[in-house]
């Protein structure tokens, strides 16, 4: 069977390192474009079996050279996307709406069989977000330009690869106490990188007649059961103080003045918002995509980095030192 050929923007990142290993192991060889080779392509370059995998250093906004590897290519992926704005750097208009928008024109003209883009649950009631935003302006500009397009909008996406789970615990292990926003009410439908990328794998492989899938997990869980759950699964106690919003505010403004901000202002405003399915459009249970992995099962198999003992904190052993 001949090989297709796939397009991949944003292949460092969690998502992209699974769908690249699905990828290349399914008979797809995978271009990745990359700002920076020199700080990348060790990531990257590990997830798939040479002759399958080609990585391409070039500006996101270097249309001229873009345009060479959508001749080659059958499918365009998009993975990124940016939590928060840095000064002097990418915005969210940039990179969630100019972007994209771009790959859309050019997949249509080069004539793509599928141009697959991840925006994000719940941004359509979101109206103080410029985070959220930019991405619906991306989605309706990816539509306008290319109806073979698919648009998935994932909840939270977790694996021992993301920034969630992960910085959450180490934040857990290290402080006496943790703020909880809105009461810790706001509701999740986190979804493992892993059932994502199946569910990528089967939309670009199958017929589906569908431009926008929302992607969720099999749990309903508020933020502050997820909290709850972090803290056994590291096996900590820690008081969880619900924060006005006055004093929230004010952390997330400070916040904002690192390099990598543990929450901005506007993350702090898309905590409002539920991210659960919007019942305007289908999700991948509707169709027959289901995801399975539960967060518990998942989150305990590396949350033993966080406990003390590490990997051994679980294990017993007997007096002969065997297991």
């Amino acid at each position: 069977m001949k090989a297709k050929n796939c397009l991949i923007f944003g292949g460092s990142g969690q998502i992209g390192r699974h769908l690249i290993r699905k990828l290349t192991k399914n008979n797809y060889k995978v271009t990745v474009v990359t700002r920076n080779i020199h700080q990348k392509s060790y990531i990257i370059k590990t997830q798939a079996n040479a002759g399958y995998l080609n990585i391409v250093e070039a500006s996101i906004f270097d249309e001229e050279k873009i345009r060479k590897l959508f001749e080659k290519t059958d499918i365009c992926i998009n993975l990124i996307g940016i939590l928060y704005e840095t000064r002097g750097g990418n915005n969210f208009k940039n990179l969630h709406s100019i972007f994209p928008s771009l790959l859309a024109k050019l997949s249509k003209e080069y004539k793509l069989n599928k141009f697959v883009h991840i925006s994000a649950l719940g941004i359509n009631d979101v109206t103080d977000s410029n985070y959220a935003k930019s991405k619906l302006e991306g989605e309706q500009n990816i539509l306008k330009n290319f109806t073979r397009s698919i648009i998935l909008r994932p909840s939270i996406v977790y694996s021992v690869d993301d920034n969630f789970t992960t910085n959450f615990m180490t934040l857990l292990n290290r402080l006496p106490f943790f703020p909880i926003y809105y009461s810790g009410k706001t509701k999740f439908k986190p979804i493992h990188c892993s059932d994502l990328t199946e569910i990528i794998f089967n939309l670009i492989e199958k017929d589906f007649d569908i431009n926008i899938v929302e992607c969720i997990g099999p749990e309903t869980m508020t933020f502050k059961e997820i909290i709850e759950k972090l803290l056994i699964l590291i096996d900590k106690r820690r008081f969880l103080i619900p924060l006005p919003l006055f004093f929230a505010n004010l952390t997330a403004k400070f916040f904002e003045l690192l390099p990598k901000p543990l929450l901005t202002q506007d993350q702090l405003r898309l905590l409002k918002y539920d991210n659960i399915p919007s019942g305007k459009y289908k999700t991948n249970f509707d169709i027959r995509l289901p995801s399975k992995k539960k967060f518990d099962d998942e989150v305990k198999k590396y949350s033993y980095m966080w406990k003390e003992g590490g990997q051994y904190s679980t294990e017993k052993y007997n007096l002969d030192g065997n297991n």
